[in-house]
């Protein structure tokens, strides 16, 4: 039984599916009734931190959707365009901000791709280094608020442990965000003095016309950001009032979303959030069982007569994430791994929302990261180029994000500074 479901995941079946299929089958050799498997997915329904999920995706695709991601451009083209390297800032920041919004760094590439990589190519910029930012620039968008990623996280592990909230995660992702977006901009920088490209004089009227064309817009991270930070709404909260936002703003002042189109984009949130849904309960039915059957007991064993030092922990843990962010996607990951990982993470000492931060940075890399990254895929259909040029065009900028998920790992206060 086991080598027919190996064989339909080798065909490609959902992945809801296959978990399904590894949960029934698990609970039969246990003797336990299949019915088990469903009341997962009526328990979902009794989670209220899920209730963030569907809102903050509609608000990301409503924003993919419209034109906010070029105004957005427009923006930090006018306030970076006249630093070195302004330009390839702007790629960074815009393509994080669409991420942060989305919960995916491959729709901002089939968003932004086809707007960045002409201009970056105008501006002068080599070829090889507007591929790698257009490709891996926005990765690290994973820790910012509202990140679906970040908010699945927390629904996984809070059972486990309830310092985990969205909140928590929210407040800890920002300096490692901030970190990454800030290194990368450097070698933005670095790639705009390396290419020669001549600098753009300041601008001032065109920032304030920028600003002044996305006024209805800016509003809307510090709502979030000021709301959750603040204390005045809890996630949920949030999520419903950025959705509500998002679509008074695109669909009826701006108008760029007709009614034909938004139920287009609601049918694709639907079918993200459906499908995060179904993984998540058959990804929970499989959690249980593992627990009933005490693998995470035997795993804690495993490893703790094998690695003793914190530190090796450390390093062994982001080995291991790094291959698991190229080979599966980070809403299958969290699932699946998180609730393995998290006790591990309690004997040696990592605080649970440390160890959320380090996760999420490593499967954000896995999306670049060769020979199946999933971002990757999505660039060499976008960009139609070859997917082992765009594996090379993003060897530099995984260097410098290895290079901040080393600081991440080993500086817990980096992630934990605003938890006090």
């Amino acid at each position: 039984m086991i080598w027919a479901v190996i064989s339909i995941a080798l065909l490609g079946a959902p992945m809801f599916a296959i978990f399904g299929a590894l949960a029934m089958i698990s609970y039969q050799g246990a003797g336990i009734d299949y019915s088990v498997v469903i009341g997962e997915l009526t328990r979902l329904t009794g989670m209220p931190m899920l209730q963030a999920l569907p809102m903050f995706a509609l608000a990301g695709y409503v924003l993919a959707g419209s034109r906010a991601s070029e105004r957005m451009l427009r923006i930090t083209r006018a306030a970076f365009g006249w630093m070195p390297g302004g330009l390839a800032m702007v790629c960074i920041v815009t393509c994080t901000f669409l991420t942060a919004f989305t919960g995916a760094s491959g729709v901002t590439i089939v968003a932004l791709g086809g707007l960045l990589m002409p201009a970056l190519l105008k501006d002068g910029y080599r070829e090889k280094a507007a591929l790698g930012l257009v490709t891996s620039g926005g990765n690290m968008g994973v820790l910012f608020v509202p990140s679906l990623p970040l908010i699945l996280y927390a629904i996984i592990a809070q059972p486990i442990s309830g310092e985990v909230t969205i909140d928590a995660l929210f407040r800890a992702g920002v300096l490692p965000g901030l970190l990454a977006v800030g290194v990368l901009c450097l070698y933005g920088v670095w790639a705009g003095l390396h290419a020669s490209i001549p600098r753009r004089p300041f601008a001032p009227r065109e920032l304030a016309a920028a600003l002044w064309e996305a006024k209805w817009e800016l509003p809307l991270p510090f709502v979030v950001l000021g709301g959750i930070y603040g204390g005045w709404l809890v996630a949920s909260e949030a999520a419903v009032i950025t959705a509500a936002y998002a679509l008074i703003v695109e669909v009826l002042v701006y108008r760029e979303i007709p009614l034909r189109k938004l139920t287009h984009i609601v049918r694709d949130t639907v079918v993200l959030v459906g499908g995060v849904l179904l993984i998540l309960g058959m990804g929970m039915a499989i959690t249980n069982f593992l627990i009933d059957q005490e693998v995470p007991q035997i795993i804690l064993d495993w490893v703790g007569a094998r690695i003793q030092h914190p530190l090796v922990f450390l390093i062994a843990l982001n080995l291991f994430l790094l291959v698991v962010g190229c080979i599966m996607d980070i809403y299958t990951a969290t699932v699946v791994i998180v609730p393995l990982l998290a006790p591990l993470a309690v004997r040696y000492g990592i605080h649970p929302v440390h160890l959320a931060i380090i996760f999420l940075a490593n499967l954000a890399i896995g999306y670049s990261t060769p020979p199946v990254g999933m971002n990757l895929f999505i660039a060499a259909m976008r960009l139609n180029k070859p997917l082992l040029k765009l594996a090379a065009a993003s060897l530099s900028l995984m260097a410098l994000m290895l290079g901040i998920l080393v600081l991440i790992t080993y500086w817990p206060a980096l992630s934990l500074a605003f938890l006090r």
